[in-house]
């Protein structure tokens, strides 16, 4: 794993959010507003530029562009659905390559989180691809969860009762991706080849995720801050917040990957992204086994039979466009790298 995480001090003495810093500084800043974020993954004047090795401190709005703050304000007030942080041109990217991301730290921007349902979007009630009989639509309903950042625990309250209970604080990034390819523009709802609106919990601080670069620059964007969330994301959001992230580029020069990975020092994980949920599966594993022949050693066949045996299937979530599926296997399993 090419990890480089910083210590905590080392974190809070930098300042955060400045407008913009020279990449010659090793660290460069930028503060995202509704008057600088974008809908899509796509084409778009870099806000920023980055050296491999540089460090990347910046913000992201949550889900709906800070928009609900308080019980009574109405979905209308959402101007963009997952306003997205960037892009920032990875100097050196080209198509062909690898962007390596290390997600050195994550913290929730704020002290509550918001929770939303609304109708024709979740995984139990009906879509318009997936009709059912329901007598009629769910209700749109938002809830706010207070977030105690130094307890770790995030509080729900019911709407239809006096029922509390706790939960942990569990930060990471709903969105994350690059440009796709040939001049393609992709909504912040959509998620890909190119990462995007992946709701993966495996975007947290101790991970690298491996991404295809697609075009010159690379044009890397973040956003849709979670404070936690459950398999699946099935009701159609995770506890939403605005986030400050921190993290660390590389490239892999001349070798590039179909679909998104992750490392860490004890796993290697790989996403499938597609529908059916059963394709999204089949697209990680075939990603794993490849991994594992190519730079372990193991025979495919030797590496499918093993993955079968100790491996993971994590669902990210069966709400958006695409499905996500993660397969992933724990290193201690392996041989040593070729």
């Amino acid at each position: 794993m090419r990890s480089a995480i910083l210590p905590f001090a080392l974190f809070l003495a930098i300042p955060l959010f400045a407008q913009s810093s020279s990449p010659d500084s090793g660290v460069v800043q930028f503060h995202a507003s509704m008057d600088n974020v974008k809908a899509t993954f796509g084409p778009a004047e870099p806000v920023a530029h980055l050296k491999p090795g540089n460090i990347l401190d910046a913000n992201s709005l949550d889900c709906f562009g800070n928009a609900l703050q308080k019980p009574g304000d109405p979905f209308s007030n959402i101007k963009i659905d997952n306003p997205l942080t960037g892009p920032f041109f990875i100097d050196g990217a080209e198509p062909g390559d690898t962007l390596v991301i290390d997600v050195l730290d994550l913290q929730v921007d704020g002290n509550q989180g918001v929770g939303t349902f609304g109708p024709g979007f979740g995984a139990a009630n009906s879509t318009h691809y997936t009709p059912m009989l329901e007598k009629e639509p769910l209700p749109s309903r938002a809830w706010y969860y207070p977030i105690d950042v130094e307890k770790k625990l995030i509080t729900f309250q019911a709407l239809d009762s006096n029922f509390k209970t706790q939960f942990p604080l569990k930060p990471f990034l709903g969105c994350i991706g690059v440009a796709p390819a040939n001049g393609e523009a992709r909504s912040s709802i959509v998620l890909a080849e190119f990462g995007g609106n992946m709701d993966a919990p495996e975007v947290s601080p101790g991970n690298t995720l491996y991404l295809p670069v697609n075009v010159r620059g690379a044009l890397f964007y973040f956003g849709d801050g979670h404070a936690a969330m459950g398999d699946g994301e099935v009701a159609g959001s995770a506890v939403e917040v605005p986030m400050k992230a921190r993290f660390q580029f590389e490239l892999i020069k001349g070798k590039s990957t179909d679909w998104p990975r992750f490392e860490n020092d004890h796993e290697l994980m790989a996403a499938g992204i597609y529908r059916p949920v059963d394709d999204a599966v089949r697209i990680a594993v075939t990603e794993l086994v490849h991994w594992i022949h190519r730079d372990y050693g193991l025979s495919e066949l030797d590496a499918y039979e093993l993955f079968s045996k100790v491996g993971k299937l994590h669902l990210t979530e069966m709400v958006d466009p695409n499905y996500v599926v993660i397969a992933s296997i724990d290193k201690k399993y392996l041989p040593p790298t070729k």
